[in-house]
């Protein structure tokens, strides 16, 4: 029986191996890709080439100072996206939350709408930086909201409902606010709803790295929680795991990593 146990652990992690090296070989061809195709093709074999120095001033800035910075943001995000999936997941024990199922991208939509309603409005001038910390302020009080609810509701069917209400709140005080708003700044609160890495640069990688790996981090370190919380409340709490300092941990985790990406992008 003991065998029989080692062999099917063998088994499952050889095809979790297999599973990982081919993710990690097609985020490296989309990175390839990425980096390569545009208005300005760019052959994948001289990719290192320009990076080495060679090539024209022109492909060097365009690989260097365009492409790369959206290519490291996409997978960044798409990993903080990906981290706060499953920390929801396993938060709510229900396998189709998601990163905006706690109305965060509807906090962040609300919150840039009503800056560009006054103070863009009112000045004329828009500033990313602005847009980005309205954004994480927006998204940080959904969560807020949320973890203040979860120490009063126990059974995380309502909290998930909850969480949906306050999206759609937040939704319904946007299309209010909207309703007063200026052709222009309807039409710019429509572009930055549908997302884009536009104007991402060096700077703006950094600073997402940071966010974003020091939220993995506390994600790792968290992995024997995490594991004893997947089978339930009452044997996390058997194991010594303080369930209800650990479900705000797990909530402010993944609302970080999806709130940094709502705003950057």
């Amino acid at each position: 029986m003991k065998q029989e146990l080692t062999d099917a652990r063998k088994k499952q992690n050889r095809g979790f191996a297999i599973v990982f090296a081919v993710l990690i070989l097609a985020v490296l061809a989309g990175a390839v890709l990425s980096t390569a195709l545009g208005s300005v093709s760019i052959e994948p074999g001289r990719i290192m080439e320009i990076l080495a120095g060679g090539g024209s001033v022109q492909e060097r800035n365009i690989l260097t100072q365009i492409r790369l910075p959206r290519m490291c943001m996409t997978i960044l995000l798409g990993g903080a996206l990906a981290v706060s999936g499953y920390l929801l997941q396993t938060f709510f024990g229900n396998p189709i939350a998601g990163p905006y199922v706690l109305g965060i991208s509807s906090g962040a939509k609300l919150f840039v709408c009503a800056v560009m309603l006054t103070v863009v409005g009112k000045s004329g001038r828009s500033s990313s930086a602005i847009l980005v910390l309205a954004a994480f302020a927006g998204s940080l009080a959904a969560t807020g909201l949320i973890v203040g609810l979860s120490r009063y509701v126990r059974h995380m069917a309502s909290l998930l409902a909850a969480g949906i209400m306050i999206g759609y709140i937040c939704n319904a005080l946007t299309d209010f606010l909207v309703t007063f708003a200026e052709d222009a700044q309807i039409a710019n609160l429509r572009g930055w709803s549908q997302g884009s890495f536009s104007g991402m640069d060096w700077k703006s990688v950094a600073a997402a790295a940071v966010i974003v790996a020091a939220a993995m981090t506390l994600t790792i370190l968290c992995s024997k929680p995490i594991g004893a919380f997947e089978l339930g409340e009452a044997y996390a709490a058997s194991m010594g795991v303080n369930v209800r300092m650990y479900r705000v941990v797990l909530i402010m985790l993944s609302s970080l990593l999806s709130a940094w990406a709502t705003a950057f992008a």
